[in-house]
């Protein structure tokens, strides 16, 4: 089962709503425009509720289907990234140091067009919530509607989200079982010393010997205390000390991230930081301030529902073009919140060849808009159908 024909149909449209977004990219919490825009489509195709102000600036759109039944969530995200664009693109950002670079324009595009076909046929049972969130990028949108009772307050049973991905083959769908994408947690560590004058350091108790040894005993979380079976990233980001060449600082900065899979290894890592710092501070006779950030958890598939999403992505892309045991990747995201809460399952879908996401010179493709709108669609259909007495109606 291809492409949805009516979907077809108003492919121009998605395009349209799409680059309109792409033209006017907002960050965070910041979506009023964008929300505004959503809202107004939603309207226009006729869904049954339409509640702005979720999560700040997200939209929870509600289309009834035909009898009763339960609750399937889909999400997508409006938000864009603070930096400048370089596509070249005639719908280019307006917006200076802003643009969406990340895809959320066409993940939100394509949820407006399943929205459009699903209030005009109704061919499912119970209800589907479509939730449009700001700030996956920053600020853990996705977290805020679930802590404001966002899936309670609808009776989502499921939850399901795309994102694009460039380098894979247009129309491809990936995903797979447990762990996909990896948390992210932040740390920002400060050294204290006596600054003083560098021909003297003798006087001075230098911050910058242990902000270096700490840095390098980094690396040492991953080579020498997590087991070799789990992965897991630790990456120094930032260095700051000093300004002149003849002048010991009193401070010193290291920042960095974490990336792993499970919360015995976040918990591992941040064990192991803190206690790198504070020796080195130790060693060298500094002070030392640890703030280190839990973000984002990992992103983990339910099993029964990332086959099942498999299963409807085969019926729509076909057989040779769905991948079930995507490798995780060290990338997070904030669709984490709603799968702690409910079962669910996120995929990928083929873009084809071009920048990555975050590049400035990065533009989602159209061409596959029309296809995670089906996915969308007979997602919903499939795990929803109409009961024959509701149909004979």
């Amino acid at each position: 089962m291809p492409v949805v024909n009516r979907i077809a149909e108003f492919a121009r449209d998605m395009a349209e709503w799409r680059q309109w977004m792409h033209r006017n990219p907002e960050l965070g919490f910041d979506c009023h425009r964008t929300a505004a825009f959503v809202a107004d489509r939603l309207r226009e195709f006729g869904v049954d509720e339409v509640h702005e102000g979720v999560a700040q600036t997200g939209v929870v759109a509600v289309i009834e289907g035909q009898g009763e039944g339960p609750t399937i969530g889909l999400r997508a995200d409006m938000d864009a990234l603070p930096m400048n664009e370089e596509t070249g693109a005639d719908y280019a950002s307006e917006t200076p140091g802003k643009m969406h670079a990340c895809g959320h324009d066409g993940h939100t595009a394509m949820l407006l067009g399943a929205a459009r076909y699903l209030a005009e046929t109704r061919n499912f049972a119970g209800r589907v919530a479509l939730m449009f969130q700001p700030a996956e990028e920053v600020g853990g949108g996705g977290g805020v509607m679930v802590e404001e009772g966002v899936l309670d307050r609808f009776d989502i049973g499921q939850v399901y989200a795309l994102h694009n991905a460039p380098g894979v083959p247009v129309g491809r769908f990936e995903t797979g079982p447990g762990p996909i994408m990896a948390s992210v947690d932040e740390f920002d560590v400060t050294f204290r010393g006596q600054g003083g004058h560098a021909a003297h350091p003798d006087l001075a108790v230098d911050p910058i010997p242990p902000a270096l040894a700490f840095a390098q005993g980094c690396d040492t979380v991953v080579s020498r205390n997590r087991p070799p079976t789990e992965p897991m990233v630790v990456s120094v980001t930032q260095i700051h000390a000093g300004s002149a060449f003849n002048v010991i600082p009193g401070t010193s900065r290291v920042g960095g991230t974490v990336r792993c899979f499970s919360e015995k290894m976040r918990d591992l890592a941040e064990r192991r930081i803190r206690t790198l710092a504070e020796a080195q501070a130790a060693a060298f006779g500094a002070e030392v301030t640890i703030d280190y950030l839990r973000d984002y958890p990992p992103t983990v598939n339910h099993a029964e529902q990332a086959a099942f999403a498999a299963g409807v992505a085969r019926e729509v892309a076909g057989e040779d073009k769905v991948v079930e045991d995507r490798a995780p990747q060290m990338g997070a995201e904030d669709f984490a919140y709603m799968l702690q809460a409910r079962p669910g399952a996120y995929l990928f879908l083929g873009q084809g060849e071009g920048p990555f996401c975050h590049h400035p010179a990065y533009d989602f493709n159209d061409e596959i808009a029309p296809i995670g709108a089906s996915f969308f669609v007979r997602l919903v259909e499939t795990a929803q159908p109409v009961h024959p007495a509701a149909a004979a109606r």
